[in-house]
């Protein structure tokens, strides 16, 4: 069966509905795969263990953290200015794009795909000639004084008709003490990164073979509308040309979720069909697990993707995270991720997001990563917001055909939605393709749903199993041909039990 891979794709800020495999590497990895069995030969599942699991753990109900802990973070993890002055800041504008930037790309299908994948412009990528080398930057900025002598120096790019600007900033050097900061233009809030992590996560980069270019490479969160601005702080003694940073591209982005969420729904008539999860509230334990996805390639284009926190046997509050394989397959991607909390409606039916929504903003570290059961688990590097729960998973032998399930998840990038469904059977999937097969042979749950659907964007979001009154994950989420124009297709997702113990066992319950 062709199948459509549910993945959100920004192209250098060019957005395509990625029908087949998109954002990570399709080869299979050597630890699965084998050939499908003849499937007229029946095979009985072995019933499944339902002791084999791990609980979820929920920090609402179990925390004692207070509530004005949780209020006080702001929403992008980031620093509060306050009153405190900022310094002058000078602006390189792009101007507007041409219009021959944001021309729709063409993607290339791969497999045995019935459709090629449909480019729907979002964004573009611009280079920005001004400060694309290390004397160029330096020669737009503008020293002044700082608290306690520290020196400050402010550069606003401003790419006109932005819904959003993340930048690609190149860092070679900087005093020791130095830090970067990342804000909007009307300020406030921003997000603040130390030299200290940016050579830490060279050094990761490095030791997981990146090419110089991407070691040296981070990507900035963008704040919405035409402007991000890099401030630069050294500290007192610190010799400024010392400094030795540029921001040769940067990612402008010609539509928000929400625009991109809304354009899919007029033109394609999908969506319809997607349940708000905030009108579920039975599942919103689900939801407080599942965050949106944001990450950009080694080669400058941009994603989105859906990803579920997961708790190990101890319940240790380690952020380990888990999505799909063709989402995030290396470090230099895992580098870059920036995911999204309670990012779901106001109220049931409502087209507000919620202000409960936080943002992480510091990436993560690849732990494991395969295309055999299209598995992507890392941990992330810094700890989620108050109030989030860490999902229990179910590892015990495989679900038998029939059993009731349910996904939660960022269809085009959307506030959460709800599926429920139940499980068709097993497949086989790469490169665009999955074969139906039996338990013996098959890494792939097959899924059809009852309420609502997935669409791009959903990809990677788990597959909730319920054992009595808890719900555990024992998928994500790899593609499919189920939409709400195809109501009856199917979704496949990798089956988590596989992952489990060929690798993830020994961070979860060694």
């Amino acid at each position: 069966m062709a199948i459509q891979q549910k993945t959100w794709l920004l192209v250098g800020g060019l957005a395509l509905v990625v029908a087949g495999c998109g954002g990570g590497s399709s080869s299979s990895s050597g630890d699965g795969g084998t050939t499908p069995t003849d499937p007229t030969t029946p095979v009985t599942p072995t019933q499944p263990n339902l002791s084999e699991r791990i609980e979820p753990f929920d920090t609402l109900a179990k925390s004692t953290e207070a509530s004005a802990a949780a209020s006080a973070q702001s929403a992008g993890g980031g620093v509060l200015y306050g009153q405190a002055a900022k310094p002058s800041i000078r602006t390189v504008s792009l101007g507007a794009p041409a219009a021959s930037l944001l021309q729709k790309s063409t993607a290339t299908a791969t497999g045995n795909l019935e459709k090629a994948a449909e480019a729907v412009q979002i964004g573009a990528k611009r280079d920005v000639a001004a400060t694309a080398t290390v004397a160029g930057l330096q020669s737009q900025l503008n020293w002044q004084p700082g608290s306690g002598g520290t020196q400050l120096a402010a550069i606003a790019f401003d790419s006109a008709t932005a819904q959003g600007v993340r930048l690609g900033v190149w860092v070679k050097s900087l005093p020791a003490g130095a830090v970067l900061r990342f804000y909007g233009a009307s300020g406030g809030e921003a997000v603040q990164v130390t030299g200290a992590e940016l050579e830490a996560q060279a050094a990761q980069l490095r030791q997981s073979g990146a090419d110089d270019q991407t070691v040296h490479t981070y990507w900035s969160p963008d704040f919405g509308g035409t402007q991000t601005v890099l401030e630069i702080q050294v500290p007192a003694g610190a010799d400024v040309q010392q400094v030795q940073v540029a921001v040769p591209r940067l990612s402008h982005f010609t539509q928000s979720a929400a625009q991109a969420q809304k354009s899919v729904d007029e033109k394609a008539g999908s969506g319809s069909c997607n349940v708000d999860l905030m009108c579920q509230p039975d599942y919103l334990a689900q939801g407080r697990s599942v965050a949106r996805m944001t990450y950009t390639r080694e080669d400058g284009l941009s994603y989105l993707c859906t990803g579920t926190l997961l708790n190990d046997a101890t319940s240790s509050k380690t952020p380990y995270f888990l999505t799909a394989n063709h989402c995030v397959s290396t470090q230099a991607q895992a580098s870059t991720l920036i995911t999204d909390w309670f990012y779901h409606s106001a109220s049931c039916g409502s087209s507000t997001v919620s202000t409960d929504t936080r943002r992480l903003t510091k990436g993560s570290t690849l732990l494991y990563s395969t295309a055999s059961t299209d598995t992507s688990f890392v941990q992330l590097n810094e700890a989620p917001p108050a109030g989030v729960v860490y999902a229990g998973s179910y590892f015990g032998a495989a679900l038998s055909a029939g059993s009731g399930i349910a996904g939660v998840h960022h269809p085009s990038g959307d506030m959460e939605k709800l599926s429920v469904g139940t499980l068709k059977g097993y497949g086989q999937c790469g490169n665009g393709t999955c074969l139906d097969t039996d338990v013996s042979s098959g890494t792939f749950y097959g899924v059809n749903w009852q309420q609502g659907t997935t669409e791009s964007g959903s990809s990677g979001s788990a597959l909730f199993y319920s054992i009595g009154s808890q719900r555990y994950v024992s998928g994500q989420l790899y593609g499919g041909n189920a939409s709400c124009r195809e109501p009856n297709g199917t979704d496949y997702y990798g089956r988590f039990d596989v992952s489990y113990k060929a690798k993830i066992k020994q961070w979860l319950n060694p």
